[in-house]
């Protein structure tokens, strides 16, 4: 099991060399930021500072989208990243939720998704690429044939499909075993009808995390069910709340949904909270004591997936990391 956390823009730059440092010498290998340039500050310059400042942590964006930025503008930050920090960069990819809606605008298709990811691990790699809004192909002369591993985050089945055709992993944002493991199986079924060897798929769960008192944790994290709420409501809305395509334990939750408020994305003051249960955030976070903490992620674990990712937005963050690599990191080693 790997494990990584995860910031939004909003972090001063001293709190976040800081926590990123004692991250990784808690046993933490992977950094992620939020790229919504909106809501926070680019997350691009947050990454290369923290690579300067960790020696093995592998950082990435979580999630970008195909259309914020030019492809050989975003594969040219993703290439440099990756250069000049020997290669610790990974790509996560999502169609563009808070980062497009936010600007009025929809959200990419998946096949642009994946045909992104396609061409932007194939220019850091170093080789000529043509791409639709370029008349000519692109090469970058400075690259040195990096492979960018990559991921899709999903929910829906086609969304799924795509990241088992299409990258090396799935970002779920969620952390209950059930769940993942339904998603997870059908993207290594993806991958397997489309050819590909799925033996070393990986399966992320983001998702807090929070020790102590159960009822004070439950409030603390309890923004996080409300924008997994936004994103299922998504599924809902296109598949309907009765089909098979969506399990009932994933749509019930929603039923009393109100909206959501894109400017408080992620956010604990996001004014829609009221439709989430305290079941529902135990369910879909890590909450509670450290074995209570071990024994959720043995069950993730389980249902395949290989890397725990903390939302590291709820407060407390160095009791969390701390926590974290005296007692739950320890007892998957």
């Amino acid at each position: 099991m790997e494990f990584g956390i995860t910031f939004k823009g909003f972090i001063e730059a001293d709190r976040a060399r800081y926590l990123v440092r004692a991250a990784e010498y808690a046993g933490f290998s992977y950094c992620w930021f939020y790229d919504s340039h909106i809501l926070w500050r680019d997350c691009y310059a947050a990454i290369a500072m923290c690579m300067e400042h960790t020696q093995n942590m592998r950082f990435g964006p979580l999630v970008t989208n195909p259309d914020v930025r030019d492809w050989s503008v975003a594969a040219s930050i993703f290439g440099s990243l990756s250069k000049q920090s020997g290669g610790r960069f990974d790509l996560a990819v999502g169609r563009g939720d808070s980062s497009m809606r936010v600007m009025g605008k929809k959200p990419a298709t998946l096949k642009r998704v994946a045909e992104f990811i396609d061409k932007t691990k194939a220019m850091v790699r170093g080789e000529e690429v043509s791409y639709g809004e370029i008349p000519a192909a692109v090469q970058f002369p400075w690259a040195v044939g990096h492979e960018m591993p990559s991921w899709i985050a999903a929910y829906g089945p086609l969304a799924l499909k795509t990241a088992g055709e299409s990258a090396d992993g799935v970002v779920l944002q969620i952390a209950d075993p059930g769940l993942c493991k339904w998603f997870t199986d059908q993207c290594i079924e993806a991958g397997q009808a489309a050819g590909k060897d799925m033996s070393n798929y990986r399966s992320m769960a983001a998702a807090p995390a929070y020790f102590g008192d159960k009822k004070r944790a439950i409030e603390k994290v309890k923004w996080f069910p409300a924008m997994v709420g936004n994103h299922v409501a998504d599924i809902v809305e296109k598949y309907g709340s009765d089909s098979d395509k969506v399990p009932q334990s994933l749509t019930s939750y929603i039923e009393k949904r109100r909206g959501y408020d894109y400017s408080k994305h992620g956010q604990a003051d996001n004014p829609y909270l009221d439709f989430i249960t305290d079941d529902v955030v135990e369910s879909f976070c890590v909450l509670g004591e450290p074995d209570e903490h071990i024994s959720k992620i043995h069950a993730l674990e389980a249902a395949g997936v290989t890397q725990f990712n903390i939302y590291l937005d709820s407060g407390d963050e160095e009791e969390i990391i701390a926590n974290y690599g005296r007692h739950v990191i320890p007892a998957f080693r």
